[in-house]
């Protein structure tokens, strides 16, 4: 029986007999490209290390974006509990100095000159601890 009269059910892909069908004829399975950062988002590493960078040069106010940006890809994007929950500390660390200074009336011009020395040290205290976190769920 020739391949052209052979049913298409009958039929490999290259058109031969089954009978006849080398090894690379077969179907294989297709596996999923190794991920080489495990579930944590670049955004997630790149603001968490953009946070204490950004508070102790002077730029508190600016900093808000990448703690927004942080915690939202970690809560979202992050199966790991440590780097959710440091997460979350940057961000309460962070919200209570914004709060104070936008509640008070007497406040400086900026946020970096009226955040307290203990904050700013609890932000990258936080902040290391993040970059821990997220360090150690991509080694696993």
């Amino acid at each position: 029986m020739s391949a052209s009269a052979m049913s298409p059910a009958q039929t490999s892909p290259t058109g031969t007999s089954p009978a006849h069908a080398s090894p690379a004829d077969a179907s294989t399975v297709e596996t999923p490209p190794a991920r080489n950062d495990r579930g944590i988002p670049r955004a997630v590493t790149v603001s968490a290390w953009a946070v204490p960078v950004m508070v102790l040069a002077q730029f508190a106010l600016l900093a808000v974006v990448p703690v927004a940006i942080a915690l939202v890809g970690a809560l979202t994007r992050v199966r790991d509990r440590a780097v959710r929950g440091a997460a979350v500390l940057v961000a309460v660390a962070f919200s209570i100095p914004l709060t104070v200074w936008l509640v008070r009336p007497d406040g400086a011009q900026s946020l970096s000159k009226d955040i307290h020395p203990a904050f700013v040290g609890l932000i990258v205290a936080a902040s290391i601890a993040l970059i821990a976190g997220i360090t150690r769920a991509r080694r696993r």
